[in-house]
């Protein structure tokens, strides 16, 4: 949910440039499953050794990275929860009367829950 007085634009810029980014990330996921599949000619080929370290190699750095994303990531937006929480639509001193109220908490759980998903993917 959009707060109404943010400005529209910028949000919709936001958002596009972020599904850009999320756009090339899956086109560099399907390019790293295409050259995984390629590995196995390495087996049919009697040479499964190299396709072995060449797997783990690439998932190792992949998960590498990805853990540090997330790890990054998640540190950010949690220093950031005081300051989100405080900024939650008022009315006066009755938040419950604020028209935003609901939808605003609803987002804010929904973040908890994203990093609370990211804490535990990275702890595994």
């Amino acid at each position: 949910m959009i707060e109404t007085n943010a400005p529209v634009d910028d949000i919709r810029e936001a958002r596009l440039r972020m599904a850009r980014l999320l756009a090339d990330m899956h086109r560099i996921h399907l390019g790293l499953a295409q050259e995984c599949r390629g590995l196995k000619d390495f087996t049919s080929q009697g040479h499964a050794r190299a396709e072995i370290d060449i797997a783990t190699e690439m998932m190792e750095q992949y998960l590498g990275g990805t853990d540090a994303f997330l790890e990054n990531m998640r540190g950010r937006f949690e220093a950031r929860l005081g300051l989100l929480r405080r900024s939650e639509p008022r009315q006066a001193q009755d938040p419950d009367n604020a028209p935003a109220h609901g939808a605003f908490w609803f987002a804010f759980s929904r973040l908890c829950a994203v990093l609370r998903r990211a804490g535990a993917t990275i702890a595994r």
